[in-house]
């Protein structure tokens, strides 16, 4: 598959549905860094990208769409889909949280919750396509999918992008397939997972994705059981790191004492690498981070 240019044509398809979202500085790890505000996306994470770039480049049946999500993917699919007309059906695991389950409620979309983690969801959500016809929109492991996270980064070298070396969050692994995608080695870039939710660096270790246990306080976002086929042809060369829920947190905590950015346990998984010393650079090594979910929980604002 020629992903620059699937890419590209993602990038042109969802221009005016998904947001440009801003990048800026930052000293927070004790040197300069460029930041990439993806939590500013519709929804609040960069998964409206995939979603909008799957339905604007598919007949949509009439029983409409439906998708499994930790929470974020859910959110993104069914905004993509109500901005486009189409009924959508999501399911999440009651560990997607009260505040992304209120978030799917509030957009419209038709919402089960399910026992268990991501993988229950999925199984449900695959089991309604095959009884309704609808259109299954993945969230990590299809090419639209990965096409339409690719243009994130497309847009972030539109923006002057500097760096070396780029760390982004990894669950079942959409948005380091996208990134590998369009660098395609132009920039390293380093994966960053909990400690409890490390699918990508598991199938790393075995030569194959693997069954793992998640847990932990970015599960929700980024508990993927088994890394996706597609990020786990493109990461072979990636970088893998695993950082604490400690560390996590801390990470959280800096952005917001710093910057006043509210982001969620995975929206700072990938800068706590590099606060927690897990990824050190080099002396002269340019680094960016993309901070990638801000549905924070609870939230401040519930009423």
């Amino acid at each position: 598959m020629n992903w620059k240019s699937e890419i590209k044509a993602a990038r042109d398809r969802i221009q005016g549905y998904a947001q440009v979202t801003p990048v800026m500085e930052s000293g927070i790890p004790g040197y300069p860094i460029e930041m990439k505000l993806e939590h500013l996306q519709h929804t609040g994470s960069f998964k409206a990208r995939g979603a909008f770039n799957t339905l604007l480049g598919s007949d949509v049946p009439k029983a409409g769409v439906v998708a499994a999500s930790g929470g974020n993917h859910g959110a993104a699919a069914a905004y993509a889909a109500r901005a486009l007309g189409y009924p959508a059906k999501i399911f999440v695991p009651e560990l997607a949280g009260p505040s992304k389950i209120a978030l799917i409620e509030q957009i419209g979309a038709d919402l089960s919750v399910v026992p268990g983690e991501y993988a229950n969801a999925l199984t449900m959500a695959r089991t309604h396509e095959e009884d309704t016809g609808a259109m299954q929109i993945h969230a990590y492991d299809a090419p639209a999918t990965v096409a339409g996270q690719g243009t994130c980064f497309a847009e972030w070298d539109a923006q002057g992008l500097q760096a070396d070396t780029v760390l982004i969050a990894v669950g079942g692994g959409g948005l380091i397939a996208g990134a590998l995608a369009w660098f395609q080695g132009a920039r390293k870039v380093v994966a960053v997972e909990p400690e409890t939710s490390c699918a990508l660096n598991a199938a790393l270790k075995a030569n194959e994705p693997v069954d793992v246990s998640v847990s932990g306080i970015a599960a929700n976002a980024l508990g993927a059981r088994r890394i996706g086929q597609i990020c786990f042809g493109l990461a072979q060369d990636v970088t893998s790191v695993l950082v604490p829920d400690a560390a996590i947190s801390q990470a959280q905590k800096a952005l917001w004492q710093s910057h006043r950015l509210l982001v969620e346990p995975a929206g700072a998984t990938a800068l706590a690498a590099l606060m927690s010393g897990m990824y050190q650079p080099e002396p002269d090594e340019r680094v960016a981070v993309l901070i990638c979910g801000g549905n924070v929980a609870p939230d401040p604002f519930a009423t």
